[in-house]
């Protein structure tokens, strides 16, 4: 089995169900309040390990009460820990999230122990790092670091998938082009271009924007509206499963996790879109973000119990 290693973020996410925000100055009750692991890395690197991969997480916790348990995690769900570090002094990440009726989410990120995690980090990690069969990374850690284990990926000839978000304008798209996959959902998109991403028409045109400066694949995650995955020369949508969304925290990294999982197995763009189609759905109509991610078992019957998704 290929090994993928993410290289990436870990949170704990502090996730309030609100009917809506307070306006300054005013108190409000909140109707539910759910505490677990998260951060993109940690989020993508359980869902390829639920869904079957063989995975090495990458990443620095605090010196406080959240480290041993967000070690425990990884463990629980048969995660490589080797390079899941203590930093003394300093808190683990932390992400403040506000779930609303309609299931969407606004979140905070504190990157904590995050920020520590440094291009030495990845010349450590050489040996173990070239094993692998596929690197995943996002940008809650420090852009230096990211630019390193792209570079190294394409030194060792390993395939990158990156997860541009938090989006930020400082990301230069000629240090990303080496990626095989960059994943961005239509906000994200549309901050690293400066182009709308209302329409279908919108986005296609922001994403081939991508493209034309040198990306190979780019994936763009549209929640209820599927998934578009576009080349230089090809275009395919894959439509969303129609589900009750009850919170859509974590379905991003739910549908990156799933597809780096079936893709490192299959090597089929598209049927592994297909997949974390799947997974992601099923993801929110369920509360968190971990905690939402069904069992290989679950998506399975999921998809025999479903229709497959269009492909357009």
């Amino acid at each position: 089995m290929m090994k993928i290693a993410v290289i990436g973020s870990n949170m704990v996410d502090l996730t309030s169900y609100i009917q809506r925000m307070p306006i300054p100055g005013e108190t409000l009750e909140a109707p539910d309040f759910t505490l677990g692991c998260g951060g993109k890395g940690a989020n993508q690197a359980v869902a390829a390990a639920v869904c079957g991969a063989d995975v090495m997480m990458m990443t620095k916790v605090g010196s406080d009460i959240f480290a041993d348990n967000t070690i425990s995690n990884f463990k629980k769900y048969g995660i490589d820990t080797t390079y899941v570090q203590k930093v003394v002094g300093v808190s683990s990440g932390v992400a403040p999230i506000f779930v609303d009726e309609n299931g969407q989410n606004s979140i905070l990120i504190i990157k904590g122990a995050n920020s520590k995690l440094l291009p030495a980090d990845i010349d450590a990690a050489e040996y173990d790092l070239r094993a692998c069969g596929l690197i995943i990374l996002q940008l809650e850690i420090p852009l230096e670091t990211v630019y390193y284990a792209i570079a190294f990926g394409q030194k060792h000839h390993i395939p990158v998938l990156l997860n541009p978000a938090p989006a930020t304008k400082d990301l230069d798209i000629r240090q990303v082009c080496a990626c095989e996959f960059f994943v961005p959902n239509e906000s994200e998109l549309a901050i690293l271009t400066g182009m709308p991403t209302e329409t279908q028409d919108d986005v296609e045109k922001a994403a081939a924007s991508l493209t034309r400066r040198g990306l190979k694949n780019v994936i763009v995650t549209l929640g209820g509206r599927g998934a578009l995955w576009m080349t230089e020369t090809e275009k395919k949508y894959v439509a969303a499963y129609q589900v009750r969304a009850v919170d859509t925290s974590g379905a991003g990294d739910a549908f990156i996790g799933c597809f780096a999982s079936c893709y490192a197995r299959e090597h089929d763009v598209l049927g592994a879109m297909k997949q974390a189609s799947a997974f992601s759905a099923i993801s929110v109509t369920r509360k968190g973000t971990q905690m939402s991610y069904p069992s290989r078992e679950e998506l399975s019957e999921f998809l025999r119990n479903n229709e497959p998704p269009h492909v357009l």
